[in-house]
């Protein structure tokens, strides 16, 4: 069915988009696509990079034009990563064993775990947004922090197992060695594009992908000591934590003298 199936299939699986495909993927295919997640996540980040600059432009304050955009991305995804985000505090942060973790996580309510989580995450992204001085250094953040953190998800596949034999993660299934260098290609050439489009030094694009790596590696190495594996929630935590250490560390650079 060939890359452009794959790619379909990443939107479909990453947003809200009303696409669909001609004939059904075969299973291999849910593996394969996250090879694309990187293209998918750039331009969640160009959406609410869009909706960022049209804040500022009607002079809004940047920390509103920052949740506004914000809220875009979330509203395009269907707030997919903030939902495992807050799925994933809650079971870390109210079981004490393996098994109570995973039965929280499945759990769809927000505990107090969960929101406060959700709270942190957003406001530290939205904080960091209001601290570029120049809107198109902040599109350039976003749509590197939304490549950068969507191509960690492959690595994590492919180096970790499920916590589970059901649910979302095992049914995805761990990506090909070259869909997951294939993710991470696209994302270094994302995020070289946006450096150079935003006028940034080259160094950029190294210090959103050591960030964004930090933070993914940070949820990934928790899920391993506490639930032994990965889940969707995982996924969703370690794309949340990575994008907000990529725009935080883009902003510190930027404030630097």
């Amino acid at each position: 069915m060939g890359w452009r199936a794959e790619l379909t299939l990443a939107v479909i699986f990453l947003t809200r988009l009303p696409l669909s495909l001609r004939h059904g993927p075969d299973p291999a295919m849910h593996a394969r696509c996250m090879g694309w997640f990187p293209l998918v996540g750039a331009g969640i980040g160009l959406a609410g990079g869009g909706v960022l600059a049209a804040a500022l432009a009607l002079h809004l304050p940047p920390l509103a034009g920052g949740l506004l955009a914000l809220g875009a991305m979330a509203l395009l995804t269907g707030a997919l990563h903030e939902d495992g985000l807050a799925d994933l505090a809650d079971g870390l942060g109210g079981g004490r064993t393996r098994e109570r973790a995973l039965e929280i996580m499945r759990d769809s309510r927000v505990g107090s775990f969960g929101a406060l989580a959700l709270v942190l995450v957003v406001g530290v992204r939205a904080a960091a947004l209001a601290a570029f001085l120049s809107p198109a250094v902040a599109v350039a953040a976003l749509v590197m922090g939304g490549a950068v953190s969507r191509a960690l998800l492959p690595v994590i596949a492919w180096t970790m197992e499920p916590a589970r034999k059901d649910g979302l993660a095992a049914a995805q299934g761990s990506p090909p060695g070259r869909r997951v260098v294939l993710a991470l290609a696209l994302a270094a050439a994302v995020a070289v594009a946006s450096a150079a489009s935003a006028g940034l030094p080259w160094a950029v694009p190294a210090l959103a992908a050591g960030a964004g790596a930090a933070g993914a590696g940070a949820v990934a190495l928790m899920a391993l000591r506490r639930l032994k594996g990965y889940t969707g929630d995982v996924f969703g935590a370690a794309q949340q934590v990575a994008e907000t250490a990529v725009l935080l560390a883009l902003a510190a650079a930027a404030a630097a003298p």
